[in-house]
């Protein structure tokens, strides 16, 4: 039964990927003043499907130079780590429904790092090497804030399991006690999954697509999966930590589906950051303000131990 639910949650995710990249395209077609995919299918809905058929049909290129074991498996690693994100997703049924299920999601998002990385080193060309460089630099500077923001939340509720935020917030949502945090987060939570603003990685303009700029057909198809099921996820995650998470009600989903818009609405509206300024807000600004709200919290809490103790 585990296995049938993972499957089941696996391509419920893959599917929810697939539209995802339609409604974005959709979506920056009308912020353009365009229409966007709109003559496959009625309204362009199969579009998704067209488009995998056509990158997984296509011929691959190999770079004669690439480090070639590598440079094949790191694209499929990267959407395996993507996509073992959703293990920690709680069922309230069958599924992992594990008490360490954020120390997992940690776990597994500081290992995709290194997947980026790997593909940009073994293509052997300058504009990927510096696209996984950048990428590193930027994951790892927001991984650090983005995990004390997490640990004023686990603060609060004072366990590792996601199951829990949904019990903690049957009254009041977690985003009216934590305005600034859960705004800091969204914040992070962009710059964590490469996403304009802060699309370093993959500059166009200056990197020709970045890391993935030597894959072609499948590794780039696979790349891109494991890129949209990871916004999908920190939509998930955001809805569950401080906008309720009810999972018994349809509301999760509009709610999971308003910050999935979020992404896009922000990549169609926002310019590019400058480099040096994304590290500056990651040490200069994010870094403090969340190490000084953890102690507020922590604070917080205690005082609440006191006064029922």
């Amino acid at each position: 039964m585990i296995f049938i639910s993972m499957l089941i949650l696996l391509v419920g995710v893959l599917i929810g990927v697939a539209f995802l990249t339609l409604l974005e395209r959709k979506v920056l077609g009308y912020i353009q003043i365009r229409k966007g995919p709109n003559k496959v299918g009625y309204m362009g809905i199969l579009q998704p499907f067209s488009d995998a058929i056509k990158l997984f049909s296509k011929e691959s290129m190999y770079p004669i130079m690439s480090n070639f074991n590598i440079y094949y498996f790191s694209p499929i690693f990267n959407l395996f780590l993507s996509l073992l994100l959703w293990m920690c997703m709680p069922f309230i049924t069958i599924l992992f429904n594990f008490n360490l299920s954020i120390l997992f999601f940690l776990v597994c998002s500081s290992l995709s790092v290194y997947t980026i990385m790997i593909s940009g080193w073994s293509s052997n060309s300058n504009y990927s090497l510096l696209g996984g460089l950048r990428a590193v630099a930027q994951t790892i500077s927001y991984e650090v804030s983005l995990f004390l923001i997490l640990l004023s939340f686990l603060f609060l509720i004072l366990s590792l399991n996601l199951l829990d935020f949904m019990i903690y917030q049957k009254f009041m949502w977690l985003v009216f006690f934590m305005f600034p945090l859960s705004l800091v987060w969204l914040v992070s939570s962009l710059a964590e999954t490469n996403r304009t603003p802060f699309d370093f990685a993959e500059g166009e303009s200056e990197l020709v697509s970045g890391f993935n700029v030597e894959y072609s057909s499948g590794g780039f198809a696979l790349i891109f999966l494991a890129e949209y099921s990871s916004i999908l996820f920190m939509s998930m995650l955001c809805v569950f930590m401080f906008m309720g998470g009810n999972l018994y009600s349809w509301l999760f989903f509009v709610k999971l589906g308003v910050f999935s818009f979020f992404w896009i609405w922000v990549r169609g509206t926002l310019p590019r950051f400058r480099y040096d300024k994304l590290m500056y807000l990651a040490w200069k600004s994010f870094l403090p303000v969340s190490l000084n709200y953890l102690f507020f919290y922590i604070s917080v809490k205690m005082l609440i131990f006191t006064l029922i103790f």
